[in-house]
């Protein structure tokens, strides 16, 4: 832990995790944090500290997920379930519009949601590297393209980062530069510096943006407003923005001493050293675009079910459709955004046919967008190595195992039948 953090880094007991929880709620925040639903940890509202998952941890592999009772109460002591935390700022299912039939002539209303105030607790540091991706997406620097529904739900977000301690069987976070901590050096193939918490939180340049991504100007997004490190009986807590130091102030907490600031920095890297996976990312967008042609696609698509499990579950995945739809006696129309995945046989299809009507051309689509083409249209990379996609997977493809095998075998072509 740097000394510049040291002045700022305070202790709050653990049974005091309550006393941030009342406070974010008397503010008027809806607080969302972990929880577990059928046998999983799941986000959602929370009232209370007692109903996070205290002393559950979570068993992940290719295909597999098991809660499983700790030896001690920790209260972040896992790693990430299904869910991410998109779906509060990008809904499944979002209305745009609505028209109705009035004395003769159709009414257009506006339907621009007003989402509450957030306070997301427990966002892991490759969540908050998504979310920082997330913004790539949704919202344009210039002012122009901005999603304005999204921009109104995250504006209004006051962000609870937990450094990891307990990465899973198929984390790879520290391969992307993404994690275990939150603040974390930029992986292969980025540019800009890295944008580290500053001591001035008086000033606006402390509202942080991805480290990943070149500062924006005027800055953007908060990139976390406090964060947790959990040790046996109290959390190390820092803050990120003026308003997670205000939250400070007003819990009225004590200084960390060195020596817990230490054992904070010391637990996070040792997640580092236990990640479930690793992906070597060197030059990894030039290798998947020149390997298009590369028989593993052959291979990993008479594996896939094109679920589309691996783009829900993703945080980062961004793709959508809209419908519209009129009741049937033709008094009221709208026009409503879903999720759509690029794995659904659907997707590609356009006027004259479908220019991608194979699962082996989908699955490619996908991964190479991921990896590589992400980095053409937002100079980042798509992928957090959060490893849901690897969890959730019912067949347990593995992404850095296919990109592996690729690079094993970089510029093999497969025959062409005659």
């Amino acid at each position: 832990m740097t000394t510049s953090h040291q002045a700022d880094t305070r202790i709050l007991p653990k049974a005091r995790l309550d006393d941030l929880i009342q406070f974010l709620l008397q503010d008027g925040f809806e607080v969302i944090g972990p929880q577990i639903e059928q046998q999983a940890i799941v986000y959602g509202p929370v009232q209370s500290a007692k109903e996070l998952p205290v002393g559950w941890t979570d068993r992940q592999a290719p295909g597999s997920y098991r809660l499983e009772k700790r030896q001690d109460n920790a209260y972040f002591g896992y790693a990430v379930g299904p869910h991410s935390w998109k779906k509060y700022l990008f809904p499944p299912t979002l209305r745009l519009w609505q028209a109705r039939r009035i004395d003769g002539r159709f009414e257009v209303c506006d339907a621009m949601p007003d989402p509450p105030r957030r306070a997301l607790l427990g966002v892991r540091a490759c969540e908050l590297h998504a979310l920082a991706v997330q913004d790539k997406v949704f919202l344009d620097r210039a002012g122009q393209f901005t999603d304005p529904h999204y921009a109104k739900a995250r504006e209004r977000l006051f962000l609870i980062a937990v450094e990891c301690e307990t990465p899973s069987g198929t984390c790879f976070c520290a391969s992307m530069g993404t994690g275990p901590t939150v603040e974390r050096a930029k992986p292969h193939g980025m540019q800009g510096e890295e944008n580290p918490v500053g001591a001035d939180l008086s000033s606006a340049s402390v509202r942080q943006s991805l480290p990943l991504i070149p500062e924006p100007s005027p800055p953007g997004p908060v990139f976390f407003d406090l964060v947790l490190t959990e040790l046996d009986e109290e959390f190390v807590v820092r803050p990120g923005s003026v308003a997670g130091q205000s939250m400070l102030d007003r819990l009225e907490l004590t200084t960390a001493s060195p020596e817990q600031g230490e054992e904070a920095q010391r637990r996070v890297e040792a997640a580092a050293q236990k990640m479930g996976r690793t992906l070597d990312v060197t030059d990894i967008r030039n290798l998947l675009h020149r390997n298009q042609e590369h028989p593993r696609w052959d291979e990993v698509a008479g594996r896939c079910l094109a679920c589309t499990n691996c783009t829900l579950v993703c945080p980062t995945c961004f793709c959508s459709c809209v419908e519209d739809a009129t009741d049937l006696n033709l008094q009221t129309a709208e026009r409503v955004r879903r999720w759509d995945s690029c794995f659904t046989p659907e997707f590609a299809r356009v006027h004259g046919g479908n220019f991608r009507p194979s699962i082996r051309g989908r699955y490619r689509q996908w991964l190479t967008h991921k990896f590589a083409s992400w980095f053409d249209q937002f100079d980042v990379s798509g992928c957090v190595g959060c490893g849901r996609c690897i969890t959730w997977c019912p067949v347990g493809i593995d992404v850095t195992e296919e990109i592996t095998a690729i690079r094993a075998t970089d510029g093999q072509r497969e025959e062409k039948k005659p």
